[in-house]
């Protein structure tokens, strides 16, 4: 079936099939059904995508502006897509093939109190192809994490239709006892030369540790030594320990379609007004003039 890209962006096309077409755009595959998450602001409810929660990099196709709910916010489309504007945020990206960055006095005395602090514990490292991946392995790894950051079932499901053609690195720690310190699970993407940190679990009782710092500095050494450019940290805002890590910033690009009348319009905390600029709401195509570039981060003070 043909589908034309909405002459309104706020109005959705209401799709009416017998049996479920799927669409695919980039490393994703959707039905009109099973396409949107349903969130909520203060009471207020709105839609993003089922990748949203565990996945970078959201293509946006002109099906998917079509099968879409409103109002529809998608975060995170590629750099290099034709959509989207950029927000209030930005990905943090650590440079782990520069010397710099593990030379630095404050990072190497950090890290090297951080390795002492698991240097008792057994770490392992694997990669597996995203399709061997299942729900039950998905709530094995992630599911306490999940249950606490309000990540459900569908948005599960969309890191593994997201991963169904790539590799996922999974990292886990386990003490002396044998009981797990932390899981940690990334993407890589090579096209983008980066590893996508996706999620960590940890257990409380090792809080003091720091394991999900630690869960990155593994990260960042094996993606150096394996070839890697990036570590992605996802959204820095509102997360200062990445301060740590994070060397350069890129823009974080995004969609809101919101009809003109809808409540997130009268909310000033909604994300038409924090995550947007003025004037970027239901503005579909990147400026011609938006420049692309990773930028260096300025320099923080030790955690």
């Amino acid at each position: 079936m043909q589908l034309e890209l909405l002459k309104s962006a706020t109005e959705r096309v209401v799709i009416k099939e017998q049996v479920p077409r799927t669409y695919h755009v980039g490393h994703q595959s959707f039905t009109a059904k099973n396409l949107c998450i349903r969130s909520e602001h203060n009471g207020i409810p709105y839609y993003t995508t089922r990748w949203d929660a565990l996945c970078p990099y959201i293509d946006l196709s002109a099906e998917m502006i079509a099968c879409a709910r409103r109002p529809l916010i998608v975060y995170a489309l590629p750099p290099d897509s034709q959509y989207g504007v950029p927000i209030n945020d930005h990905y943090g990206l650590v440079d782990v093939k520069s010397a710099a960055f593990w030379e630095d006095p404050r990072r190497a005395r950090k890290f090297g109190e951080l390795s002492k602090r698991f240097r008792q514990f057994r770490t392992e490292i694997v990669v597996i192809p995203g399709m061997r991946l299942d729900v039950e392995a998905m709530l094995e790894m992630g599911g306490e994490h999940f249950k606490k950051c309000e990540i459900g079932l569908e948005e599960i499901k969309g890191f593994l239709d997201y991963v169904r053609d790539l590799d996922v690195l999974i990292v886990r720690c386990v003490d002396e006892a044998g009981d797990e310190v932390f899981v940690d699970v990334s993407i890589l993407m090579p096209e983008y030369g980066q590893i996508y940190g996706s999620f960590c679990q940890w257990n409380e009782r090792h809080r003091n540790r720091s394991p999900g710092i630690y869960a990155c500095l593994v990260v960042c050494e094996w993606g150096r030594d394996n070839g890697y450019h990036y570590y992605n940290l996802g959204p820095v805002g509102d997360y200062p320990y990445k301060n740590l890590f994070v060397t350069d910033l890129q823009p974080i690009y995004a969609v809101a379609l919101v009809p003109p009348r809808h409540e997130l319009w009268e909310d000033p905390t909604s994300p038409l007004f924090t995550d947007f600029p003025p004037g970027a709401v239901n503005q579909l195509y990147r400026p011609d003039t938006e420049q692309l570039a990773i930028r260096p981060a300025v320099a923080t003070s030790a955690l």
